[in-house]
């Protein structure tokens, strides 16, 4: 079974950038589609970012393209989310997680995931 563990949230203002990293142990993850979700206080789980288990297709939710980007080095089993030009409504906890498969496209939804990290904390302030 593999783990994952998310780390480089913090607190920082609008403008500025945070890189994410996801960490995974247990297992290799070069043949698992990986995914980055976020949850704010009160609100659901959504979805922020996806790649396939080679890294060829990405996909993010339009209120991050243009200022996310996802990417992948299986060599260090791990996943990292870039972020640039941070807001305030970017405040959540962000959520790495990963399924087993080859797929031709990239995971979009929580229940086609079933191993998640603890997640890590992001804070944008105006």
């Amino acid at each position: 079974q593999v783990q994952l563990v998310e780390s480089g949230g913090g607190l920082v203002q609008a403008g500025g950038s945070l890189r994410l990293s996801c960490t995974a142990s247990g297992r290799a993850i070069s043949t698992y589609a990986m995914g980055w979700f976020r949850q704010a206080p009160g609100l659901d789980r959504e979805f922020v970012a996806a790649i396939t288990w080679s890294g060829g297709i990405k996909f993010y939710r339009d209120s991050v393209k243009g200022r996310v980007t996802i990417s992948r080095d299986n060599a260090k089993n791990t996943v990292y989310l870039q972020m640039n030009s941070l807001k305030p409504e970017d405040t959540a906890a962000y959520y790495c997680a990963s399924v087993s498969g080859t797929y031709t496209g990239p995971r979009t939804l929580e229940y086609e995931y079933d191993v998640w990290g603890q997640g890590t904390q992001v804070t944008v302030s105006s």
